[in-house]
């Protein structure tokens, strides 16, 4: 009897740890979306003046707390539906999951060593800036350019785009959350010859709606089974 009960209590205290995981998750994508909304109307212009500002500081230390609540909360989308989203669960996952990681590291950049070099190599800072407003640089930056581009390619479109595609065939959650951030994602390409620099970003808008509506579905879920 004893054997069973430390069984049973073991396996009910796993599911109340896997249930907090993905609750934390569901909030953190709801975090992670309500942020990347809320920052594209008060993001400064990408030019040089606006690298050393407060606002500028502000935006980009919110786009890195962004960045982590967002790989935190994909990893609990798609653990929640792994079983059912397959390959192309796995691989828009990762590949979205990367974009991610590699956006906190140019948002880094952004906050914490462009103001500094402002002064000091503001030829290099406006190479940086050029990536963004896809003005070529007059130094050469390296490997940052093609990374950059990579990122926003294959991370981010083709990234979401199957990891959205997934969700939408996986039906665990809702579907036209996946819908909607598959959409979301290849706007940019389609779209960038008729909307330019900065008012593509607009184009964030059903991403982080999307990243908010999966991210909540997983909350009210765990709320639901727990009641």
């Amino acid at each position: 009897m004893n054997i069973n009960r430390n069984t049973a209590f073991k396996e009910s205290k796993m599911k109340i740890t896997n249930s907090r995981v993905i609750r934390w998750a569901g909030l953190a994508a709801i975090g992670s979306g309500i942020i990347y909304i809320a920052i594209q109307p008060f993001h400064p212009l990408d030019v040089f003046s606006s690298v050393t500002t407060t606002r500028w500081a502000i935006v980009h230390y919110l786009s890195i707390v962004m960045d982590i609540l967002a790989m935190l909360g994909i990893a609990g989308i798609y653990a929640r539906q792994v079983e059912k989203s397959g390959r192309l669960g796995l691989a828009g996952y990762l590949l979205f999951s990367l974009f991610w990681a590699l956006s906190m590291a140019f948002h880094f950049i952004e906050a914490f060593i462009e103001p500094v070099l402002a002064n000091v190599a503001p030829k290099f800072v406006e190479g940086l800036l050029g990536m963004v407003t896809s003005v070529p640089s007059a130094v050469n930056l390296g490997a940052f350019p093609t990374v950059y581009m990579l990122a926003g390619l294959v991370g981010y479109v083709l990234g979401g785009l199957l990891f959205g595609i997934a969700t939408f065939r996986a039906g665990v959650l809702p579907r036209w959350a996946g819908a909607l951030l598959a959409l979301g994602t290849i706007l940019p390409p389609l779209l960038s010859s008729v909307v330019h620099h900065p008012f593509d970003r607009l184009f964030a808008m059903p991403v982080g709606l999307a990243l908010a509506w999966l991210g909540y579905a997983l909350l009210s879920e765990r709320r639901e089974q727990a009641s």
